[in-house]
């Protein structure tokens, strides 16, 4: 019993020490000093916006206007195909194959998805080694979970648009 009023009564007598106290907050004379000059200052206008004339850029602005627009360059030249071995039961008078443009190349997506799953099952294994007190199954199972998440950021953030 008298070991049950000490675990009690101590922490209750601490408690109310602690809550007894004068709580009146300090003040801080410089925090106050800075606060009253904060409010005295004079609030920020902005700068008026002006037209590129008032600045005087009015000159420039007519060079552009004037400067003669040119075309973007072109791309790559179309490509002509026409096939090796032809063969026709009537005469043609057209003396080619057709005229086919190139096709246009798609960006290839390139995923490191399993790069970076093996890069995450090592890491989870030395890490689930390292922390666990079983060291096998620490390693299996963090090199099973690294492996995972590994693969997953390989397959969804670290991918690379490369066109051909």
């Amino acid at each position: 019993m008298r070991r049950l009023n000490w675990i009690v009564l101590v922490p209750a007598a601490m408690l109310a020490a602690a809550c007894g106290r004068n709580s009146s907050p300090a003040v801080d004379d410089a925090l106050k000093n800075d606060l009253a000059l904060a409010s005295q200052a004079a609030p920020f206008n902005p700068q008026q916006t002006i037209s590129p004339t008032e600045a005087g850029y009015a000159a420039q602005q007519q060079k552009l206007a004037a400067a003669p627009v040119r075309a973007a360059p072109r791309a790559a030249a179309p490509v002509r195909r026409t096939s090796t071995a032809r063969r026709s039961s009537g005469s043609s008078s057209s003396g080619g194959g057709g005229y086919y443009p190139a096709p246009a190349r798609a960006p290839v997506t390139v995923k490191h998805t399993g790069r970076d799953a093996a890069i995450g099952a090592g890491a989870g294994a030395v890490i689930g080694a390292i922390s666990s007190r079983d060291k096998v199954k620490g390693g299996l199972i963090g090199a099973a979970a690294g492996g995972i998440l590994g693969a997953v950021i390989g397959n969804n953030v670290d991918k690379q648009t490369k066109v051909p």
